[in-house]
């Protein structure tokens, strides 16, 4: 085992409604990444996956607060650091964010060497703007950006140049974590593949020490990230290795969530595509039991009031089900024999 430069014990964060409703969005969540290592975090709209990625920068604003738990980044905890602190020695530098939409996040009226001076001056007040546009420009040209996007402004920039643009502002501090949530949605296929062979590069140049990639895509995930947690209504309901969680998904969910999406690989490709029936619960009143219970083919009884912890299925593997392995193999072997 390498060495681990975040890990999260028990994370619990919620939303208060102006109705004073209390939604819990990230629940008892726990996860490790280690150096050199990519973390993939799955799931559909609404299951905590951006709340998640906010909530482990330590950096809490109404209506997002933190309930409980430890966010741990290279030794050090961050856990209930005071807002200010957390911007001035933890952002930027021990772990970055990458929010969805980032390239609609530039503000229009400035050249990119000012969003830059901004980064770096909120750390060093006293840095000289000589030398950040030589750490800038040298940090652009190791990235694969042209440094003349320095001095233009986001407007004359294409869609998919703009977001590498906000990644690299966003590492320009090499933080040891960085937190990319989408960062290839809304892009074309080839501006996609430019934006990830980014992301690559910046673990290979030692940029950042370790990643974290959130998308609804596990087929995408597979060929970014070594392992992948998949989520759902706020709680982690599968971790494996990025292949087992592709072509041998062991939670029913995960098993429905890659029955829905065109898959490209080998083995996969033919598979016909079927939906998953239903919509999550809603958070602000969770049920007592499992929170996939009411779509699930496979629902006992039991499921809809046993509070269902992971069950620990191997090396780097778990997944939140009161049935066993075999029972869900044979499930899925059944259903094969059928389609078949």
């Amino acid at each position: 085992m390498g060495k681990v430069m975040l890990e999260v014990n028990d994370l619990t964060t919620k939303y208060i409604t102006r109705y004073n409703e209390d939604v819990y969005a990230v629940d008892h969540v726990s996860l490790q990444v280690e150096e050199g290592k990519t973390l993939g975090i799955a799931g559909e709209s609404g299951c905590g996956k951006s709340t998640l990625a906010l909530s482990l920068m330590g950096y809490y604003f109404p209506p997002l607060y933190y309930t409980g738990g430890e966010i741990i980044i290279d030794g050090r905890s961050i856990s209930g650091m005071k807002p200010d602190d957390v911007r001035r020695t933890i952002l930027g530098t021990e772990i970055a964010y990458i929010p969805q939409a980032a390239m609609n996040a530039l503000n229009p009226t400035r050249r990119v060497i000012n969003f830059i001076e901004d980064v770096i001056l909120a750390h060093d007040p006293t840095e000289n703007k000589k030398f950040i546009y030589e750490l800038a420009r040298a940090s652009f040209e190791t990235l694969g950006l042209p440094p003349e996007v320095l001095q233009k402004y986001p407007v004359e920039l294409s869609g998919g140049m703009k977001q590498r643009t906000v990644i690299a502002v966003s590492v320009i501090l090499r933080p040891k974590v960085l937190i990319a949530d989408e960062p290839s949605s809304a892009l074309d296929v080839t501006s996609q593949k430019m934006v990830i062979k980014m992301l690559k590069n910046l673990m290979e140049t030692g940029f950042i020490k370790s990643m974290i990639f959130i998308t609804h895509e596990l087929p995408l995930l597979y060929n970014v990230t070594d392992d992948i947690m998949v989520m759902y209504a706020g709680q982690i309901v599968e971790r494996a290795s990025a292949r087992e969680a592709v072509f041998d998904p062991l939670h029913p969910y995960s098993k429905g969530l890659m029955g829905s999406i065109i898959v490209p690989e080998s083995g996969l490709r033919d598979v016909k595509l079927t939906a998953i029936p239903g919509a999550p619960p809603n958070l602000k009143n969770p049920p007592a039991g499992c929170r996939f219970a009411e779509r699930c083919k496979y629902v006992r009884a039991e499921c809809r009031y046993t509070n269902v912890a992971l069950y620990d299925a191997g090396p780097g593997r778990a997944y939140r089900c009161i049935l066993s392995e075999k029972v869900l193999r044979d499930c899925y072997e059944h259903e094969r024999a059928i389609a078949a």
